[in-house]
């Protein structure tokens, strides 16, 4: 069996680390979920009057993401209190006795780290977006209409760069990188376009705005229909014409109906969706949202790296201190470090979003200082 083909000695660390990890991930787990979502609900549940079924559905559904969240604590606590104990019970001098190497010791630890790591991508990249999805449709069908007017975003603003008609040649202009059109709309919702404002600058010397109640996206001809809505146009003489329209055509890109469909948090992403989110952003020129979401797809990647980096650091401070299998002492600590090492994380990342630093090197800032320094007391340990 493939369990008895793994050396003696990596079955028993295994054995040593595994109990705790399920421990810590179920102590994590009902500790975030009873703080972010369980009192939530029983809020929504007296005051709204949600209904226990769908109230219990929805903390399901938001199961996934405190999943995520409680992995590399897990490891962290996992590996602090199994070779804690063992270094307190002396059997790690005794292995050391033996001429077994602490990296050898410590391998079965950063394998199990490593999984973890896969294991956390996994769960957020492919359930965490569909399951916070659920949880909200849940939670909105759960309540009723008077819950639903939350849904929707607000001021989406799209504009678009590219070359200008001449309106003496009805040629463009050799230039393509000026503003040719700003589309806002105060509300999208159920694929509509609410209270929408276009600015046409498309063609010299002539500037039109367009404004209307609401709009929807054609599909077959790349068109927007606007309803309930007027047109004024300027020319360079000053002159201006206004028409008002029950229902107008007006060709123009689908890109404000894909900005008002990215979600708001890239939590509700998944990395492909991340991409194709700083694709639009790019299109549109936002810079702050460009940097925003590169931070946020290469938090993607140091999210589960954690694993790998509390797996590091608990395992050689467990192995170097004298927990006594402890748990309120090897929790204590875990709180620490973890507390610690998300503080810097969201120091780095605040500095990638408002530019200071590239968006790459916020991101892995944390994990590489991380890395680092536990590589460091490992080879300070094995001397």
């Amino acid at each position: 069996m493939p369990w008895y083909s793994i050396p003696l000695i990596d079955r028993w660390l295994l054995g040593q680390i595994i109990p705790p990890m399920i421990f810590a991930i179920s102590a994590f787990t009902v500790i975030s979920l009873s703080v972010g979502v369980m009192f939530d609900l029983i809020r929504k549940i007296v005051e709204y009057g949600l209904p226990l079924l769908q109230a219990f559905k929805a903390l399901i559904y938001s199961l996934p993401s405190f999943l995520v969240l409680s992995f590399p604590m897990a490891v962290l606590l996992s590996t602090l209190l199994s070779y804690g104990k063992l270094s307190a019970n002396s059997e790690l001098l005794a292995l050391r006795s033996l001429g077994i190497t602490t990296s050898r010791i410590l391998a079965p630890a950063i394998t199990v780290s490593i999984f973890m790591t896969g294991l956390t991508f996994y769960f957020n990249d492919n359930l965490v977006p569909t399951s916070n999805k659920l949880a909200e449709a849940t939670l909105r069908s759960g309540i009723g209409s008077s819950f639903n007017k939350e849904k929707g975003k607000n001021n989406i603003i799209f504009s678009r760069k590219g070359s200008r008609i001449d309106t003496s040649t009805n040629k463009p202009t050799k230039t393509n990188t000026l503003l040719t059109h700003i589309f806002y709309a105060s509300r999208f919702e159920n694929n509509i376009m609410r209270e929408v404002t276009v600015l046409d600058f498309s063609r010299e010397n002539i500037q039109q705005i367009l404004t209307a109640k609401s709009a929807i996206f054609n599909k077959d001809n790349s068109s927007w229909i606007f309803t309930d809505g007027s047109i004024v146009s300027t020319d360079f003489s000053g002159q201006t014409t206004s028409t008002k329209f029950k229902q107008y055509t007006y060709p123009f890109v689908e890109g404000p109906l894909d900005l008002a469909k990215v979600p708001k948090d890239a939590s509700d992403m998944s990395l492909k969706e991340a991409l194709e989110a700083e694709r639009i952003y790019k299109k549109i020129g936002d810079l702050k949202e460009i940097r925003k979401i590169q931070v946020r797809i290469q938090e993607k990647f140091t999210l589960p790296c954690a694993c790998l980096v509390f797996g590091l650091i608990g395992s050689i401070l467990g192995s170097k201190s004298h927990l006594r299998s402890s748990k309120s002492q090897g929790f204590g600590l875990s709180i620490l470090l973890i507390l610690v090492y998300y503080v810097i994380s969201f120091i780095s990342s605040s500095f990638g979003v408002k530019g200071l630093l590239p968006p790459l090197i916020a991101a892995w800032f944390p994990v590489l200082i991380s890395l680092g320094g536990g590589f460091y007391f490992l080879r300070r340990t094995s001397t």
